[in-house]
This record gives C-alpha cells, structure tokens and sequence, in this order.
C-alpha cells in the first residue's frame, strides 16, 4: 500500500480499518565536516538524509549534481540506503580556494524536492578576479564633485496615516546627479523628542517595490532615511511597481543592472551609487542629526550599495551588509562563480555571455564592489551563509577577503538568499547599536 506522498506505508494492524495518510518530505544536504570547511585539497563528502515523519526514507531514488558552486556539473542518481543511514556522496576537491556545492532532487507522490549543501575550501583565502582600474579614485572623485554641484532641492511630506506617538513619518525626494531633474524617493523616520539622533541610511536589495519606512528603528532613538533607487516615488500602489519590475525595470539577468554596461558614465548604477550619497547629503543637514553617527545598511543589492556607500562617504562611521551583490561579477570568466547578476555567466550552451566584451567588463570594474571594499575604513558588519545561490559565497568572500577596515563576519551556514534568521539579526543589531552609541535594540 501507498501512501498519498508515493513511499511505502506499514500495514494496518489486525482488525483495523485500512488508512492512508500524508507526511513532510524532508530533505537535507550538508557536508559531513561540521562546520562545513574543508583545506584546498581536502576531499569532500556530503551528507544526504531523506525523512518522511522525521524517519529516514529507504531505497528511494534521488538525483544529484556536485561540483563547484554556480557551475554546470553531470546530474547522476543514487539510491537511499536501507539501514536508515544517511547517503553518502563524494564531492571531490579543488586545487585552489573556492566553494563545492550538492543539489540534490527527488520526486515522490508526484511532488519535486530540492535541496543544496554547500562546502567552503579555505574561503578565507579567496582572492578577487575583479581588476582594478589605475583612475578608480579619480573616476569617483570627479563624479561626487559633479554631485555636488547639484542643488539637493530636497522636498518633504509628512504621512500622518504612518506616523506613531513616538516617530514622524514623511516621504521626501532628492535631486541626484540623474539629469534632466532626476530625483530619489525615500521614506524618512524621525523620533519625536529632543534628540539629537544618530542616523541610519537604509539601502534596498534589487527590484522595485514600495517602502514603508524602518519605523521601529525610529523609535528607538535613530532618524532612518530608507530609499529607492529607481527614480520612483516609494508610496505608490503595488500594481505600479509591479507592472515597472515586469518591464523596464526588470531586475533579472536582462534588466536594468545591464541598462548601458558598455559606458562607465552612463551606466545605470552611476545615478544609483551617487543616489546614496546624496540621501546622505539630505541626513546630515537634519537638526536632528547628531553629527557624528551615521550607518548604512541593507541586504543583497542593498549589501552592495552599504559597501559601496561606506567607501565613497567619509560621513559613514560604519556599515552592514549581508549577502551584498555585485561582488566579483567577473568570476565566472576565471572558471568560478561571480556575483549578481551574473552578467558573465556563460550561456546554457556553454557560448560566452555576450557582456564579456571589453568595454563592459571595463565598466564593471568602475563598480564591482570588491574595489570599493578595499577602500573601506570604517567597521562593517557582514552576514551570510554558505548555501546563497543568489549571491554565491565565492563572489562574497572574494570582496570580504579584501577588507582591511575592522570586520566581523556571521555565517548562518544552512541559509540561502534569504533575510538574517533570528539568530543572525539579534546579533547584527546588538552589533548596530554599539556603533550607535545606543542600548540594545
């Protein structure tokens, strides 16, 4: 007899009713070290259990890849061992720093079950791929001094409907170095009282969306400015942004990361990284303001841009980022995995990405943020795990590895691109409050 999920049920006992009934596929890859590193030349092995009612499923089929994180690799099958041990897949080794990763997928009842474990081999002496232009500090130097000239025009309207007993909450915008009278949108908190207040630039992961503010941030003492980077208000209705991220503002492998690559000045992220400049610009002028303590944060393109943000602005005092993006985008044109958004991934047939081309990959390196990373002088706070297949932990480190600034690295080694666990956030936000001069969060 069969249960509803596909896997052999026991029989019913005498004199009972036959039944059928359903359970939680689980399953579960890891590497078999515990703390899942390994030393360049180290073998590999993974560890895989798949349970059902939290007891090991025996005898069934799954399908496996294993080989360097983010790269194609042979899809093979093995079958479950029926001594309810875990399976065992040798995963092999490599000859320089880097990341082997484990999916394994498994169809039951007509449903599909996926699952990674990924294994780092001496992460900590990842190095980048990325070059380093010679006019790097030039290039930006005469960009800020271009923001500059631009009157800030900034423009402020309260939300009653969002503001609390404890914080003031307003919409405002910013001219940016956009042209033709480009502005950025963000959502300001400010605490009610005396003050004054550090401050917190907030800075988002990719696409568009709408932003409500970190308001309970706010009421605990710091002014928070959270923005946009797409020259869109960030009040409009859901429908807005998602007709924009399904079309022109489309933050996939075609969309607006790659909107005039082949142009150092021209390219998308310029407006952007100079963006968050300026809605510096905006919290320092505030009364408010403390004038001393200023933190930007943010995850994935909002890791990028924290990163990006604390090297450009000597008014950072510090910064965090987890998974942060557009690390060592060039990875991949050296045999590994790059960072978002994977511009320079080979083609599924294994053709070059039509973007590693030289003017683009020229551009890159104007923005990759490892070259910002070895500019930073303030301390940062950086959280991710090994399994991100967003945001690949060799890009990461790659950018990490080159920090020189006080640093503190938290891995969550079983997460993916997803928000800090409980954990983790308990843990940066201790770590947020001290660089604030605040009591806990």
């Amino acid at each position: 007899m069969l249960g509803q999920s596909g896997y052999p049920l026991p029989k019913p006992s005498a004199g009972l009713q036959a039944y059928a009934r359903v359970a939680a596929i689980r399953v579960e890859v890891a590497p078999e070290r515990a703390g899942w590193t390994y030393r360049v030349g180290e073998q590999v092995k993974f560890r895989v259990n798949v349970t059902a009612d939290a007891q090991p499923l025996a005898g069934v089929t799954i399908r496996y890849q294993v080989g360097p994180e983010m790269l194609p690799a042979e899809e093979k099958s093995a079958t479950t061992p029926t001594n309810a041990e875990p399976l065992l897949i040798e995963g092999g080794t490599l000859n320089e720093p880097g990341f082997i990763r484990c999916v394994v997928t498994l169809d039951v009842g007509g449903r599909s079950y996926r699952a990674v474990g990924t294994a780092g081999l001496s992460p900590g002496e990842i190095l980048p791929t990325q070059t380093e232009p010679e006019d790097f500090d030039a290039f930006w130097a005469a960009a800020k001094a271009e923001l500059a000239k631009v009157p800030m025009e900034a423009r402020r309207t309260l939300l009653p409907e969002r503001c609390t007993s404890t914080v003031d909450v307003y919409q405002v915008s910013l001219r940016d170095a956009g042209g033709r009278n480009s502005r950025i949108y963000g959502i300001l908190c400010v605490p009610k009282g005396d003050g004054p207040f550090p401050a917190v630039l907030q800075v988002p992961g990719a696409g568009i969306r709408p932003y409500g503010g970190a308001i309970e941030l706010a009421a605990r003492g710091v002014i928070t400015l959270e923005i946009g980077i797409h020259g869109i208000p960030v009040n409009l209705s859901n429908e807005v942004y998602d007709q924009l991220g399904a079309g022109a503002l489309d933050w996939g492998s075609g969309g607006y990361p790659l909107i005039q690559l082949d142009s150092r000045e021209n390219y998308y992220y310029r407006r952007v990284y100079l963006g968050c400049v300026r809605a510096n610009d905006y919290l320092v002028s505030l009364p408010e303001f403390d004038g001393k303590n200023l933190l930007v944060m943010g995850g994935s393109q909002g890791g990028q841009l924290s990163i990006v943000t604390a090297a450009l602005d000597p008014r950072v005092t510090a910064l965090s980022a987890y998974y942060p993006a557009y690390c060592d985008v060039t990875g991949y044109l050296h045999g590994r995995a790059g960072g978002w958004p994977h511009m320079m991934r080979a083609n599924e047939d294994g053709s070059p990405s039509l973007h590693a081309t030289g003017p683009k990959l020229r551009t890159t390196s104007y923005y990759d943020v490892v070259n910002f990373a070895r500019r930073l002088k303030v301390p940062g706070h950086y959280a991710w795990g090994y399994n991100d297949e967003i945001c690949p932990p060799t890009s990461m480190y790659a950018a990490y590895n080159v920090i020189t600034a006080p640093k503190q690295l938290l891995l969550a080694l079983e997460t993916g691109h997803v928000l800090p666990i409980p954990e983790q956030l308990a843990v940066e936000m201790a770590w947020i409050a001290a660089q604030l001069g605040l009591g806990d969060l």
